[in-house]
């Protein structure tokens, strides 16, 4: 009598996990094995979501909503989420922390989207692997952002950490639509070194803007401490390599016209050009209207755009070997 419950059960078991297996081998069998529209439209939410929270965290600074949440990883001591009591700022601050699942699940659908071509695409396996390890890393900064009571260096790290992860989500966006294999310069040595004497400003323009910022009346909670350095001289010195970027920039435009069009060079430096057009103008704008909050936030999204777009000309600099070989003769 007690051989039937036992075999029925073993059958149900059965019965489950075989449907478990059929869904699971379905699955497998519909992700992507060539680059198709999926992966270039996750590539693409990939760089997305990556800029536009380094807009919701500028709001949470700007704001003053940095302790909104006053301890991590729960909103408060006794709270997973932010209470009626903290108003405003503890919305902000807590809907900030929430998009950083949204920067997961993409990352996550992003490797999945790439794991059946990882022999053929390595390149994108790895980034989107190093993209997804890094999203919890940045989490974790956050929160010591947040425990060491917005300490303005840990602030700083933590932009620029967002900083890597735009590079790193621009690269991976050039490498969806880029042939696979071995590549070779194909640009003049004199533009590459250019472009990456270009790339090395921006990179010392986007540092010091950190500090820059650090110095500022928006240190993102009113009892947050500053960095010490006098705002009007750091502002001084912030624009002393944002004008040399915007000087090699003009040159990598000219130079784009005797590259190989199939670089689309062209494109992408006059794309780098605009967004320098624009983040000067905004700089310029805020510094003379009392650093709004408003201009403040575009400035800091447009910080990373101009990180994107360097990081796309730099990385348009090589051509499979053959066509490499071809343009350089």
């Amino acid at each position: 009598m007690s051989a039937e419950p036992t075999t029925s059960s073993t059958g149900t078991w059965r019965r489950i996990l075989n449907a478990v297996a059929g869904v699971r081998h379905r699955f497998w069998e519909w992700l992507p094995t060539t680059i198709d529209r999926r992966v270039i439209a996750l590539a693409w939410s990939t760089l997305a979501v990556q800029i536009g929270i380094v807009g919701t965290g500028g709001l949470v600074r700007l704001t003053g909503s940095g302790l909104g949440c006053p301890t991590w990883p729960r909103c408060t001591e006794d709270s997973l989420v932010a209470t009626h009591e903290m108003g405003i700022h503890g919305v902000i601050e807590f809907g900030n922390r929430m998009l950083t699942f949204v920067l997961v699940i993409v990352a996550i659908l992003m490797f999945l989207f790439v794991v059946r071509m990882r022999r053929e695409r390595r390149d994108l396996f790895w980034l989107s692997l190093g993209i997804g390890l890094y999203v919890p890393l940045q989490a974790i900064i956050g929160g010591i952002t947040v425990l060491t009571n917005l300490n303005p260096y840990v602030v700083g790290l933590h932009y620029f950490a967002s900083v890597v992860l735009v590079a790193l989500a621009a690269i991976l966006v050039v490498r969806v639509y880029a042939t696979p294999g071995p590549r070779e310069r194909a640009v003049p040595r004199w533009y590459a070194i250019t472009t990456h004497l270009t790339s090395l400003a921006v990179l010392v323009t986007v540092a010091v803007g950190i500090l820059v910022t650090g110095s500022g009346p928006h240190a993102g909670d009113g009892g947050a401490a500053r960095n010490g350095l006098n705002p009007e001289f750091m502002q001084h010195v912030h624009s002393w390599p944002a004008y040399v970027t915007f000087a090699l920039t003009i040159v990598l435009v000219l130079g784009a016209r005797r590259t190989p069009p199939a670089l689309r060079l062209t494109l992408w430096t006059g794309l780098l050009l605009a967004v320098e057009l624009v983040q000067i103008v905004v700089g310029l704008w805020q510094a003379r209207t009392g650093l709004p909050i408003w201009l403040v936030n575009i400035h800091m999204v447009l910080a990373v755009m101009l990180v994107a777009a360097m990081t796309a000309v730099v990385m348009n600099l090589k051509a499979p070997v053959r066509a490499a070989h071809t343009a350089i003769s």
